[in-house]
């Protein structure tokens, strides 16, 4: 094998906790049920966070549970300081917060600064008139002389991003739902004001925040059309896709907004912030969001998540934006979450889907940056199958049959296999248990010792024991496909990860000098690949 290119860690001197962190993502709705009404909750959280801490992870990050008219699932928030009461209480998540920190898990809250709810306080006063004190809060237009809508700009869910609202005469603006209005943060008002809800969360003792749809939080004041994309034979789903998105969202004074974030909570001390990023662009910005040392820690954007399969053209590619340069921010991955179909499903459909998990999980591993792991995913949990008539998601239930949406992936954790409703509840939950769920349950897999579960303990476990896979540089090798292999680390500390993305076994050669200490199983060898397998290797 031929070294190909490397990749640096920057600043290797730096040991915060977050570098090289195994992040575990817990969607309340759908974790553990702890009062019988069929939704997860903080306290169900609570009594199961012994279980996430022998996972080995470093942190959780915690989905939204903030008041809401749950009208995109908490992702519209009506009051950013309160916990819904379908949740719980303040006291609750004070309780979660308690034991996480005393099992050693740190614990990342989800921030949505780029909109509200329309119930939110801030925008009823805000379309109450044009001349309140809050009235620039939101971004409010008139209509052209024809009556019809600002511009040409679409949401990312379905139809034009703008609603008119009768009260003020004029339309607002919401990138998603028109539940969700966004907030003009332009106005420097606005930005304390949420300046003073992150303060109010670091006061409480979070240890870092996820940072939603970050490159929506401002747009264009010009209010120009966007431009169309080419025409493609590619099907358009959503209205969204016939656009380039450069004046609805990714405005240059985002980056300045981002360090005003970072400057508070660096006063705090030890506190980490990652940015979601996604679009045409994102490549792009989550390297400006994260450049140098005043803006965000790191940034994960959807390379692998909405990859429908697994290529070493894909890992190459994604690994390259990364390349360790004086500056660059520190990324982050994941391969599965609330958002996106769940990736053993997308990668190991017609396949094994036990070797795809496996095969996921030891490259998820080995890669350099953040890892997130999505709940159920230790699990080696498929996509889930919702009918049309359990549906919740307002983006599937638009777009039936073309798309079932986010709902396949929210299904409730299955905790014991014969327990009505996989022990999730125990009444019926707000989504269904697929029927494929059960036998993969958490109680199953913890009485099988050669089960996906012990294996993912295993091998985060080993990440965070391997310096080399934590923080260590990268360096890919060429290989041919369907092989994908790098180094990480230096020297006698160096470690290969190989692996093989194909259907056929592969003769493979392992070189002298090595030997493998950990693969995904009996059919990675040091002279041949097994279909969807890996190792890792050590210098002997």
């Amino acid at each position: 094998m031929n070294q190909l290119q490397t990749m640096a860690s920057p600043d290797p001197a730096t040991d915060a906790w977050w570098r090289g962190a195994a992040i575990y993502q817990i969607y309340p709705r759908s974790f553990a049920d702890s009062n019988g009404d069929g939704v997860g909750d903080l306290p169900g959280i609570t009594a199961r966070l012994d279980y996430v801490a022998s996972l080995g992870v470093d942190a959780i990050w915690l989905s939204p549970f903030y008041a809401s008219p749950m009208r995109d699932f908490g992702y519209d928030i009506s009051d950013y300081r309160a916990v819904d009461p379908i949740f719980g209480t303040l006291e609750d998540f004070d309780r979660l917060l308690d034991r996480a920190h005393a099992l050693g898990l740190r614990v990342v809250i989800d921030q949505v600064y780029s909109h509200t709810s329309d119930q939110h306080a801030w925008f009823r006063e805000s379309r109450s008139s044009r001349d309140n004190p809050k009235a620039d809060w939101y971004v409010w237009a008139d209509p052209k002389p024809d009556g019809s809508p600002p511009n040409n700009w679409q949401s990312v869910f379905y139809g034009p991003s703008w609603t008119w609202d009768g009260r003020r005469g004029q339309y607002y603006l919401h990138n998603f739902l028109s539940g969700q209005p966004d907030l003009n943060l332009h106005n420097p008002e606005v930005q304390e004001a949420v300046l003073d809800v992150t303060r109010f969360w670091l006061d409480r003792g979070v240890d870092g925040f996820r940072l939603d749809a970050i490159n929506f939080a401002m747009h264009d004041p010009s209010l120009e059309d966007n431009p169309p994309v080419a025409p493609s034979a590619v099907k358009r789903r959503r209205t969204f896709d016939f656009q380039h998105h450069f004046h609805n969202q990714s405005h240059p004074d985002i980056p300045a907004f981002l360090s005003r974030i970072r400057a508070l909570t660096e006063s705090y001390g030890g506190r980490f912030m990652v940015a979601e990023v996604g679009g045409e662009q994102a490549d792009r910005e989550m390297k400006l969001f994260t450049k140098g040392p005043d803006r965000l820690h790191s940034a994960y954007g959807f390379n692998f998540l909405y990859a429908e399969s697994l290529t070493p053209a894909l890992i190459r590619h994604t690994m390259t934006l990364w390349s360790g340069e004086p500056g660059e921010g520190w990324p982050s991955w994941a391969f599965s979450n609330h958002d996106a179909p769940r990736h053993v499903s997308r990668w190991g459909a017609g396949r094994d889907p036990e070797a795809a998990a496996r095969l996921s999980m030891l490259l998820l591993v080995a890669l350099r940056g953040n890892i997130f792991l999505y709940q159920g995913e230790e699990l080696g949990l498929p996509q889930a199958d919702v009918p049309f008539e359990r549906l919740q998601d307002p983006e599937a239930i638009a777009n039936w049959p073309d798309t079932h949406g986010r709902d396949g992936a929210r299904t409730p954790m299955p905790w014991r296999a014969d327990a009505p409703h996989a022990g999730f509840s125990t009444a019926e939950p707000w989504l269904p248990i697929d029927a494929a769920h059960p036998a993969r349950a958490v109680d199953r897999q913890e009485a099988d010792t050669g089960s996906m579960l012990h294996f993912t303990r295993r091998i985060v476990a080993l990440r965070r024991r391997e310096p080399s896979l934590r923080s260590g540089i990268v360096r890919l090798l060429d290989v041919p496909a369907p092989l994908v292999a790098f180094e990480r680390g230096e020297g006698e500390a160096r470690l290969l990860c190989v692996f093989n993305l194909g259907d056929e076994p592969v003769d493979h050669g392992l070189a002298a000098g090595w030997r493998i200490f950990e693969s995904t199983g009996a059919g990675a060898t040091a002279e041949r690949l097994a279909p969807l397998s890996g190792y890792l290797a050590k210098v002997s």
